[in-house]
């Protein structure tokens, strides 16, 4: 018994040892002292995912142990890890021990005729349904789903789905880890006529509170009607509820079984597949719209560069809510039917040689990591940890999702290489999100291309000249290849205009991949799209159509004239001794006043004493003015877990800087138990606020369906016996409703209506409110043109009529002929008429397809076309809608007239084109033909 309790003390005194040695490499000694069993690894000791994926690697090594893979999310104290010790298995499994998998067989073709995802998934299970499509890797068993396997219990999710009153095109968001369960109900979203939300599950069990916080805002932006988590964030469902409205149900994947199995639901290609919020998206929420059109033409369009085949084998480790992991490898592998083998993300992390192993052993063809997994292999993997590793089947490497470094590509070649690892198979990539995933790739079998830049030029003018070749420190850019197949980039000013090759500016693109916009978010969603094309909001530049990608736009530092770009101080200034390397960001911040922008740099240290603080703040000054000739305005050194990430470990700047700017700090996280008997709390004072919202919501509803009554009725009245003062009595009583509302009316360009007062505007239609807008802001006197339908109905036809407007029938193709034929007469009249091209109005935000009426008239009649652009309207009343809403001013947007050239279609069809382009720049809303 002595022997086993002297055991014990001996193991707990050994894994303190390593944890204090790690923890001493980042913090004060005197902190690292007092570490005991039961100290938080993250507030006492500054060890965050990538520190305690560093400890685990020590432990094993230490121990001679192989944890299970779950540890590194569980884990909260010195305790928690040395119970998880005791339970492992001994080291091992990285070796080949004989048991490597057979090369694939090629499948029997793919679905080239499909057009959504669950189409795909259908013919593979008629074709194949036994083939191999997900194997999850486990520490125990493997978790191996068939595509007959996915598509029942997707079935039987869908069914779960349906019972609890999920409908077709309810977003329904998943909260899992990288699962079988994940899979399933992923498609199960699809089959249900869902549309999937991934969300990114918390890191450990402590931060499941503060984490489910974040993700409202998310929830809430996208309407979830459901949530499907874990047991242990289901306990958190009045929480969560309290703060998303719409949210019905938050499940768990096995309360979603016992329904029976249901039949996938009938969706287009031009319907939404799929929700994708981008890194950092919790404060202002951006769901980048994916259609099955788009999701299909990019994995398509990838799989052509990348010369894929169905005997290929992608090996992944990339969390399934990310772009990368969840469209370039599982949703690319479904379409195309070639094996998907993966892993947990904390798997690699924690042990990065699992990664290059699991290529091994399945005979990996593909696979795809940001730079920094590359670097960790480099960093981490130890040379006793690749006797017997085989990396000659991987035939692709991508690197992308962030920037690519040429330094990285070289070392990781030339370290792998006599394990297999081809120079060629290295294949830097550019895509984002709202591309879907990939949008430049390189040629197949190419291998990676540097360009050296002269800095100094570059800096100055932002022109790539090619650097000497004994220049001493040149910049290097990594070719990211040319665009795929269907798809434009372009590289311009901040004025957008096109800039030649080797000139920086930033990346737009278009194509069929393209998204429509960010869900419910119009203002971000007008400021991504710009007559057709999106901003990427990256800089880059081109030399014979092959892209360089330099930086991000809001992250670029002007100083004295010198674009510079922070990841390169950051990365030097992480290298420093007594900086947290990775915890290091640079940035410009905003002056006030007449103040210039400030060069700031913010560095994490455990260090605390002044002296010691002083020297680092110099070495930090030494290292910019070495890199940029310029000092930073001010260093700061800040405490541990300061400074704020993605997710997926990317810096977030533009939060750091409204931290700096605010002049707080990141406080450490509370216990569970804390954040359980806080979470009533805050449900109490969410719901309490949610029913004042509601509250004033409807007094305000009510206060504009008084003024609807007290300032109509009159209005309709006095349009009955004052015929010909009826446009002034209709105007004066839209702007008392504008200003008894408290609505701000902003009308821009009006001077071009009064300049050319026999036109016909045209203007996009948002919302019941549109027309009352139009009859504030337009000077003069305007002739409407209406539905026919509007005409039968008592008070708003009568008034309409009284109005002296139009009404023209949008369901008849005849009667359509003969009314443009009227409008085309009242035009050469010299009638100044006011047209809501997209017809009647629709719920889902959107500029949609215009009727070619007005322009045809203008063209025949020879007036010209004035675009007005409204903005804010759908805000405060959406259609289908009896609730007003105190939002935003309404914009009226005025644009300059557009002459027709001459009387034909070509003309009307320019004419669109010009009107829309206008329009879709201001009204902040998609553009649904895009």
């Amino acid at each position: 018994m002595f022997a086993h309790e002297a055991r014990h003390h001996d193991d707990e005194e050994l894994l303190l040892a390593v944890v204090r040695t790690l923890a001493a490499e980042r913090r004060p000694p005197d902190a690292v002292a007092a570490a005991t069993l039961d100290s938080d690894f993250e507030r006492d000791l500054g060890l965050d995912s990538l520190a305690l994926a560093e400890l685990l690697g020590r432990v094993e090594r230490t121990f001679g142990v192989k944890l299970q893979e779950g540890v590194l999310s569980s884990i909260e104290t010195p305790r928690d890890l040395l119970q998880a010790v005791r339970g492992a298995s001994g080291a091992g499994g990285l070796r080949d021990t004989g048991g490597r998998s057979a090369p694939p067989r090629a499948a029997q073709g793919v679905p080239a005729a499909a057009t959504t995802l669950t189409e795909a998934l259908s013919w593979h299970v008629q074709v194949h349904p036994d083939r191999q499509h997900v194997r999850v890797l486990r520490d125990d068993d493997d978790e191996i789903l068939s595509f007959g396997d996915l598509h029942r219990s997707a079935a039987v999710v869908a069914a779960g789905l349906q019972a609890r009153g999920v409908r077709p095109r309810d977003t329904v968001a998943l909260m899992l880890p990288t699962s079988g369960d994940y899979f399933t109900s992923f498609t199960g979203v699809l089959l249900a006529g869902g549309i999937p939300v991934p969300i990114y599950p918390p890191a450990r069990p402590s931060q499941l509170a503060d984490h489910l916080r974040r993700q409202v805002s998310i929830l809430d932006n996208a309407r979830a009607a459901a949530l499907i988590t874990e047991p242990a964030a289901a306990r958190f469902e009045r929480l969560v509820r309290s703060h998303v409205p719409s949210l019905r149900n938050v499940l768990t994947p096995a309360e979603l079984h016992d329904h029976g199995q249901a039949g996938p639901v009938d969706r287009g290609p031009a319907d939404v597949a799929l929700l994708q919020y981008t890194s950092g998206s919790t404060g202002n929420p951006k769901g980048v719209v994916l259609t099955h059109a788009n999701l299909l033409s990019n994995i398509r369009a990838m799989a052509q560069a990348a010369r894929v085949s169905t005997s290929d084998v992608f090996i992944s480790w990339l969390p399934l809510y990310h772009d990368m992991g969840l469209i370039g490898a599982w949703l690319s592998c479904l379409y195309l039917g070639h094996q998907l083998v993966i892993m947990p993300p904390s798997a690699f992390l924690t042990r990065p040689a699992r990664w290059l192993w699991a290529i091994h052993t399945h005979r990996g063809t593909l696979s795809a990591a940001p730079n920094f997994a590359y670097e960790l292999c480099l960093r981490e993997i130890d040379r006793s940890e690749l006797d017997g590793l085989d990396l000659s089947s991987w035939r692709i490497a991508f690197n992308g999702a962030e920037p690519v470094h040429a330094d990285t590509l070289h070392r990781f070649t030339e370290r792998f290489q006599p394990y297999g690892f081809q120079p060629a198979a290295m294949v830097p990539a550019y895509g984002l999100a709202e591309a879907c995933v990939g949008l430049t790739f390189p040629p197949a079998g190419r291998g990676p291309v540097v360009d050296r830049v002269a800095r100094a030029e570059f800096e100055r003018s932002g022109q790539a000249l090619p650097a000497a070749s004994d220049d001493p420190d040149p910049l290097a850019y990594v070719a990211c290849g040319i665009p795929l197949v269907g798809h434009e980039i372009r590289i311009v000013s901040r004025t957008g205009s096109e800039l030649g090759d080797r000139q920086e500016g930033r990346i737009e693109f278009r194509g069929p991949s393209a998204t429509q916009g960010y869900f419910r978010n119009p203002q971000e969603t007008h400021a991504l799209i710009r007559h057709g094309w999106l901003d990427t909001s990256d800089l880059g530049y081109l030399d014979a159509g092959e892209l360089y990608v330099t930086g991000r736009v809001k992250d670029l530092i002007i100083r004295a004239g010198r674009n510079l770009h922070p990841e390169e101080l950051e990365a030097a200034v992480g290298d420093l001794p007594g900086i947290r390397n990775g915890c290091v960001v640079a940035f410009a911040s905003t002056g006030r006043g007449d103040e210039p922008e400030r060069f700031i740099v913010i560095a994490e240290t455990p260090q605390t004493e002044p002296a010691v603080l002083a020297g680092l703040r110099e070495r930090i000054t030494a290292t910019a003015i070495d890199l940029f000739d310029v000092a930073p305005d001010d260093v700061v050194l800040a405490p541990l877990g300061s400074v704020p990430k993605t997710p997926s470990g990317k810096i977030r700047r533009t939060a750091s800087r409204e931290s700096y700017e605010r002049g707080t700090i990141s406080a450490p996280p509370r216990s569970l138990s804390w954040q359980r008997a806080r979470s009533p709390v805050i449900a109490a004072i969410a719901w309490s606020r949610r029913t004042g919202q509601l509250m004033s919501v409807a007094i305000f509803t009510a206060w504009c369906w008084f003024l609807a009554v007290a300032i109509g009725g009159p209005t309709v009245l006095a349009a009955a016996l004052l015929p010909r003062a009826a446009p002034a009595i209709a105007r004066q009583a839209a702007r008392s409703l504008a200003r008894l509302t408290g609505t701000h009316l902003i009308v821009t360009g009006a001077e071009q209506l009064t300049r050319t007062p026999s036109s016909i505007v045209v203007a996009n239609h948002a919302s019941y409110l549109d027309d009352i807008a139009l009859i504030a802001a337009l000077p003069g006197r305007c002739t409407f043109v209406a539905a026919e339908v509007l005409a039968t109905r008592p008070a708003v036809g009568f008034l309409l009529r009284r109005l002296g407007t139009l009404f023209v029938e949008r369901t008849d193709r005849e009667q359509g002929v003969t009314d443009t034929d009227r409008l085309t007469r009242a035009a050469r009249e010299g009638q100044q008429l006011v047209i809501h091209p997209e017809g009647g109005l629709s719920s889902d935000p959107g500029l949609r397809p215009f009727h070619a009426g007005a322009f045809i008239a203008a063209a025949r009649s020879g007036r010209p076309v004035i675009p007005v652009a409204l903005h804010g309207t759908r805000d405060i009343l959406k259609p289908g809608n009896h609730h007003f809403r105190h939002h935003n001013p309404v914009h009226v947007t005025i644009g300059e007239p557009i002459q027709p050239r001459a009387p034909g279609w070509d003309t009307a069809i320019e004419l669109e084109h010009r009107a829309r382009a206008m329009i879709a720049e201001h009204c902040g809303e998609p553009d649904r033909t895009q």
